[in-house]
């Protein structure tokens, strides 16, 4: 892994602070094409403007995206991840923290763009980012790894647009083995989602 993040452009203060800006409003924009109501005329004018912003910003591509500068956690910073990434505007907005016991956690609230069945979350969204908090928990023991199993038991429905809360820690390491657990709970406290998964850590190159 170490070796596809030296590849990577690294991005910093205002490059990926303008990025972020941009993909927090495409993200805006995503929630109102959901959510629109205008007429198929205004909405044809719309998707006009948009294939002309589109191809201004494929007039210049990188090969790869970008990373940010490693966090002080010491975990590097895929800024453009599908789960945790401000540059990516179909992330959910899920700000994950570590604290010092190397428990991951991050409290959120899920707009109608990650709807499942009516008025709650698709249970594939609840696995993704079950995987990621899993993933970086796992990391958080100084042992990263690739995700090889991810047990994922829905209790609940999960509900959108209110405040959610999902917390994970590894439980243990066995040699390039890493096992997590965590849950998803709503607003009441009640766990909606819990998942636990096994990452299994790179092999070391000789010389490497």
């Amino acid at each position: 892994m170490r070796e596809a993040f030296v590849d990577r452009d690294i991005l910093t203060g205002d490059d990926e602070a303008g990025m972020a800006a941009l993909a927090a409003e495409v993200r805006a924009l995503t929630e109102a094409v959901v959510r629109t109501g205008v007429a198929s005329a205004e909405a044809a004018s719309v998707a006009a403007e948009v294939a002309a912003l589109t191809a201004r910003l494929k007039a210049t591509r990188r090969v790869h995206p970008p990373y940010g500068t490693v966090g002080e956690s010491g975990m590097e910073r895929q800024i453009a991840n599908p789960v945790t990434g401000h540059l990516n505007p179909i992330a959910p907005p899920v700000d994950f923290k570590v604290s010092e016991e190397g428990i991951v956690r991050a409290e959120f609230t899920l707009p109608t763009v990650y709807e499942g069945p009516p008025t709650f979350v698709h249970g594939g969204v609840s696995a993704m980012i079950m995987d990621q908090v899993l993933g970086m928990a796992a990391a958080a023991t100084g042992t990263a790894g690739m995700t090889a199993t991810l047990e994922t038991r829905y209790r609940r429905p999960t509900p959108l647009g209110v405040p959610l809360t999902v917390e994970a820690k590894a439980s243990r390491v066995e040699g390039r083995k890493i096992y997590a657990d965590g849950t998803i709970c709503g607003p009441d406290g009640r766990v909606t989602v819990e998942a636990s998964a096994m990452f299994i850590a790179p092999q070391t190159r000789p010389g490497a």
